[in-house]
């Protein structure tokens, strides 16, 4: 892809911290030490082991390691309730040469977590909706809703390709939620205020916090220590990119990405449309560099891949550019927001052998809209020789 793993186009030093991984839960003080080679899942886990009216706020994925995701902010099923990640960190210890973490400016050990309280008992559900069941009014509907809904509800929305008729493909809708609470009041929920979903009790599974973790990362029958193991279940290779949404998009939109999905040839494709509102309006845009707040109702990620390496990928990642481009007039303006997370050379890059304000500038405000001028002082001031260094690193100015 754009090599942004163990590959570079200069010479380079990878600091790899994968065998720093241990996880120190307090559960008197509802506070977790966790050093940054450990995954979401192993931190999940370790903290279940411990309390089953404990979690933090993560993402869905459970392979990905905490350092970066921390770093990037990190949204997920507990955003609405509690805020990002990065919201809930206490403190962090650094090994550094002129300061800092986050890629910029150092590296970060360790973190010192607030942990968050969840009931013992969840409620999850998943609910599809093919070409013919309304899927675009479905998902218009949701931009409604779902940012608006209280904060112990989070139902995330994927679009996907679909076969439609004559063998034609169109977009399917997937809802997948999170309630904080039991089923019954999950049901009287969505009939009173999304009863487009048709959701009925028997799509709702109750289950404690630990297992919706394992839920949300596509396992079903796996037993919980599934959250240990580092290996991805399939090998892939995808690109990614990301928008703000600040209005809801007609349903006219949505039809429209039916006969760019008709023209996929690849693995996977799809878009996460992930709800914002409740916490997440409450945190003011400069309290953390995640500036991505109140104003927007949800982010989009786009995700194109394969599970095995090809030669032909380029026409995949072209075809992920033309929907994006597709997007451009009902998302964000001023900049155009991204989330830095879902890195995106995209929107620009630093010189091999030098970072500048001015080029940076272009992708810094659309990941850190003005928060990137604190950051740009941060950097100058902890590490202005521009030792920690990447493609769409910080820059110095001194």
């Amino acid at each position: 892809m754009e090599g942004l793993s163990y590959v570079a186009d200069a010479p380079f030093v990878v600091i790899d911290l994968v065998n720093l991984k241990s996880v120190d839960v307090d559960v008197k003080s509802r506070t977790a030490r966790v050093e940054s080679g450990a995954t979401l899942g192993e931190l999940q886990y370790r903290i279940a082991e411990k309390s089953g009216t404990l979690g933090f706020p993560t993402g869905t994925c459970h392979t990905v390691g905490v350092g970066g995701y921390f770093s990037g902010g990190g949204h997920g099923p507990l955003s609405r309730k509690y805020g990002l990640a990065a919201d809930n960190i206490v403190d962090a210890r650094l090994i550094n040469v002129n300061g800092g973490g986050g890629g910029s400016f150092g590296i970060v050990f360790d973190w010192k977590l607030k942990l968050v309280h969840v009931p013992s008992t969840v409620t999850v559900f998943t609910v599809t909706k093919a070409p013919q069941q309304n899927a675009t009014q479905i998902v218009h509907r949701w931009q409604y809703i779902a940012p608006k809904l209280s904060n112990d509800t989070f139902i995330l929305a994927t679009i996907s390709w679909a076969e439609a008729s004559e063998g034609q493909r169109s977009i399917q809708v997937t809802f997948r939620a999170l309630f904080l609470g039991r089923s019954d009041m999950l049901v009287s929920l969505m009939e009173k205020q999304f009863p487009e979903l048709g959701l009925v009790k028997q799509d709702c599974i109750e289950m404690s916090w630990i297992r919706s973790v394992v839920y949300f990362a596509q396992f079903t029958t796996e037993p919980t220590e599934i959250l240990l193991d580092r290996t991805a279940s399939t090998k892939s290779y995808f690109k990614v990119k990301s928008d703000c949404v600040k209005e809801p998009i007609s349903e006219f939109v949505f039809k429209g990405m039916g006969p760019m999905f008709d023209e996929y040839e690849g693995r996977f494709a799809y878009m996460n449309l992930v709800p914002y509102g409740a916490r997440m309006d409450e945190i003011p845009e400069t309290e953390t560099p995640f500036p991505h707040r109140a104003g927007n109702i949800y982010s989009i990620m786009y995700a194109t891949g394969q599970d095995e390496e090809i030669t032909h990928f380029g026409k995949y990642i072209n075809w992920m550019r033309r929907l994006h481009r597709y997007m451009t007039s009902f998302v964000s303006k001023s900049p155009r927001e991204a989330y830095v997370n879902y890195r995106d050379l995209d929107i620009g890059v630093n010189d091999k052998d030098k970072t500048n304000y001015e080029q940076s500038s272009i992708w810094g405000f659309k990941y850190y809209k003005k928060n990137f001028e604190k950051l740009v002082k941060v950097k100058s001031l902890i590490d202005p020789q521009n030792f920690f260094k990447h493609q769409q690193s910080i820059p110095s100015t001194v």
